[in-house]
């Protein structure tokens, strides 16, 4: 069977189905409310499907794009504090008061610690409830400033646009 034969076949079976011959019977007033309404829901479903995900993606981007601007503007702005910092002369504290040191600074700056260790080597190990990452950065300036130094970082940002972290601590030297 060839392609025009089978061409054939499928036009004849087209003209003989009923919905074919249904759509003929109408009046071409009605003919033209059908074809209207067909019309319409293929616009509309091409907008419900690719449309307005593309403009939802669109907005999620673009406020993404912004809260990553705000971020680097903030970090740029506080970029010659911390280079002050780094060559400003530290304070030195007493390894038996670290861990007073950094739950006093932790309540000042109104972060809760979640857990608090000791490890072998003189360093604390704390992981902090979700604040915001802001408020996490002036507690390291505070840190920084009442000499103690931050050996390891963990951050994780959840889901309310915060930061959980995890700390190693020691006494700077």
């Amino acid at each position: 069977m060839s392609m025009t034969s089978q061409g054939k076949g499928f036009t004849a079976q087209l003209e003989n189905s009923q919905l074919v011959q249904r759509w003929r019977s109408l009046a071409p007033r009605e003919q033209l409310a059908l074809g209207s309404l067909a019309l319409f829901l293929v616009l509309v479903l091409l907008y419900l499907t690719l449309w307005q995900p593309a403009q939802q993606r669109l907005q999620a981007a673009r406020s993404a794009f912004e809260t990553q601007r705000e971020l680097h503007a903030y970090l740029q702005s506080q970029a010659p504090a911390a280079r002050g910092l780094a060559s400003a002369p530290q304070q030195s504290i007493d390894p038996a008061r670290l861990q007073g040191t950094v739950t006093a600074s932790a309540a000042t700056q109104g972060l809760t610690i979640e857990r608090l260790d000791n490890a072998g080597d003189g360093a604390l190990q704390l992981n902090l409830q979700p604040a915001p990452f802001a408020q996490l950065l002036r507690w390291f300036t505070v840190l920084q400033e009442q000499g103690v130094q931050i050996a390891e970082a963990g951050l994780d940002r959840t889901d309310d646009n915060k930061v959980a972290a995890r700390l190693s601590l020691r006494v700077a030297q």
